[in-house]
């Protein structure tokens, strides 16, 4: 029998295995009875085992830029914490709330995500949250008007940079694993600022009319240090941190040397990487090893503030992300979406990754649906025969609008126990907040990013 001209040549045993092995991970993933990291990390191994992977691309999987960088930028966000600055800043913002009423509370919302375009959003959220509750019920109003604000806000103030979540850092990895050129610090923000204004002006006009008005469900956790509270960003596999006592504020004194020397290392590292003096895994590296060489943080503190298990998810993801990339399933997933896409042009490609991107991220963790999507949105792109930043800048956006389940995303399990919401509370607020950012990044993609 002849096989006809055009037909589908029949996959190998690397494209079998690490197509199984994909499907096994995000099984696990949506299950969410195995810890994520673990689940990723033996998705590697079995890469590594069946011979799909070489082991020189997991050492490099593991000595990614955006490990560096993560661990690097983890340990200087710990330093802040530790002097007491963010703290401060917290404290702060809560006396402003108490003179301005609501509006207060809405600056303070605006300002954690603002400052969530350069440090992690948990610690923000984790301080904050108690504070927006209990400011909300002391001038009369109920919590759960501004806790799941809270959270989003945080959330979208990540897309401001390219170090404001490590999905951004991640996607810029793996295109430059494909041969794209990399992203600047600063160069996703116009469209970051498009997502994010869009998503605040419609929490701030209409999110209030569809929150439930109620009591809050009290918190009776102790306090633990943040450095021990555990999870990665987003996933399903993250409902084991609904547990209110993983996520206790550990509000801190200030230190003003400390303060003022972790800011200055922080300040000087965004600068150099913002100016190219150096890339921003190198920058951030010796801005966490100068933090110690000036013992404004121990060695032992700088460990706790690692967070291996979100750095150990991403080196695992990111081997799944190379087998599927150097097997060619990559070329094949998007040869089969160009066939439906190629009528339509690349702005209906562009729409249609991004609502894929979407719908992934509200099962899977955010790190799992980057290396996943990025590899494809790359061939996409070049089949197209257009540039494929903006599809990575899609993918940025996308993988990080996790607003319409309560697991979709670590700091909204905070306030969904906090607040005492209901899963559809989630689904009523969240996916319309979907759609509004979703309709923003298309328009502000295109005009930033042109094709």
């Amino acid at each position: 029998m002849n096989v006809t001209e055009g037909a589908p040549s029949p996959m190998n045993f690397d494209q079998i295995a690490a197509l199984v092995v994909l499907v096994g991970v995000v099984a696990v993933l949506i299950h969410g009875r195995i810890r994520s990291d673990v689940a990723a990390l033996s998705a590697a191994a079995a890469l590594l085992l069946l011979g799909v992977i070489r082991p020189v691309e997991v050492q490099g999987a593991f000595a990614s830029p955006a490990v560096i960088a993560l661990a690097s930028l983890f340990v200087i966000a710990y330093a802040i914490e530790l002097s007491g600055l963010l703290g401060l800043m917290i404290r702060q913002a809560t006396k402003m709330c108490a003179r301005l009423g609501e509006k207060g509370l809405w600056l303070v919302i605006g300002l954690c995500g603002a400052v969530g375009g350069f440090l992690n959003n948990t610690p923000i959220v984790v301080l904050a949250a108690p504070v927006i509750r209990d400011v909300a019920a002391s001038i009369g109003l109920s919590p759960k008007r501004f806790l799941m604000p809270l959270s989003y806000v945080t959330v979208m103030g990540g897309l401001l940079t390219l170090i404001g979540t490590s999905t951004n850092l991640l996607v810029n990895d793996m295109a430059r694993n494909a041969g794209q050129p990399t992203f600047g610090l600063f160069e996703i923000t116009p469209v970051g600022l498009c997502v994010a204004g869009a998503g605040a002006v419609y929490l701030y006009l209409f999110g209030v009319r569809l929150l439930p008005k109620g009591d809050i469900i009290p918190s009776t956790s102790a306090p633990i240090p943040l450095g021990e509270a555990r999870g990665h960003e987003g996933g399903a596999g993250d409902a084991v941190l609904g547990d209110v006592a993983l996520f206790s504020a550990a509000d801190r004194p200030l230190q003003f040397g400390k303060a003022l020397t972790s800011l200055a290392v922080f300040v000087a590292v965004v600068a150099a990487a913002a100016f190219g003096a150096a890339p921003i895994s190198a920058a951030a590296f010796a801005g966490a090893v100068s933090l110690i060489l000036l013992r404004v943080i121990s060695a032992e503190e700088a460990y706790a503030g690692l967070r291996p298990d979100v750095l150990l998810l991403i080196a695992g993801m990111v081997v799944v992300g190379m087998s599927i990339e150097v097997t060619g399933l990559a070329a094949a997933g998007s040869e089969f979406l160009i066939g439906f896409i190629r009528p339509f042009g690349p702005l209906a490609a562009l729409i249609i990754l991004y609502g894929v991107t979407l719908v992934a991220t509200e099962f899977l963790s955010n790190a799992a649906v980057a290396v996943l999507v990025t590899p494809i949105a790359v061939a996409l792109a070049e089949s197209l025969g257009v540039d494929p930043r903006p599809f990575l800048v899609a993918v940025m956006m996308a993988a990080s609008a996790a607003f319409a389940t309560p697991f979709g995303y670590q700091t909204n399990v905070l306030v969904f126990q906090m607040g005492g919401y209901s899963y559809m509370d989630f689904v009523r607020l969240g996916v319309p907040l979907n759609l509004v950012t979703w309709i923003a990044a298309m328009i502000a993609i295109p005009v930033f990013f042109p094709f």
